[in-house]
């Protein structure tokens, strides 16, 4: 009843910049916290980012000061804006995003976006 759609990935050369963008539609009563996270090839998915209903930001340490994410809730959107990019963060990178729906305003349910593709290569 609820999706996360993510836009923004793409072919950079290392230094350059991207913004994400990831919108949540559907039948939305509340959004908690929403977050960034990314697999590599061979890896695992790991946090990036993280941002909570009140706007409080958490980072993993590899992208601290090159990443900052924020939110419009508004819009019910998250973004992640990456500066300085290095081959190292080339991945997919996913949106996560813990939603009340209408139906069920008292339990927030975990959803995922099907990911954006994010190069950096020169």
């Amino acid at each position: 009843q609820v999706q996360l759609v993510e836009s923004g990935g793409g072919l950079v050369q290392p230094g350059e910049s991207l913004r994400l963008s990831c919108a949540a539609s559907g039948s939305i009563f509340s959004i908690n916290a929403m977050g960034w996270y990314r697999q590599a090839p061979g890896k695992e998915r790991e946090l990036v980012a993280v941002i909570t209903g009140g706007g409080s930001p958490n980072y993993a340490d590899s992208v601290k000061g090159r990443f900052t994410i924020s939110r419009d809730n508004a819009k019910n959107t998250v973004y992640l804006q990456m500066n300085s990019l290095t081959p190292e963060d080339t991945a997919v990178y996913y949106c996560n995003a813990k939603i009340a729906i209408v139906t069920m305003r008292s339990e927030y349910v975990e959803v995922w976006g099907r990911g954006t593709l994010v190069t950096v290569s020169s």
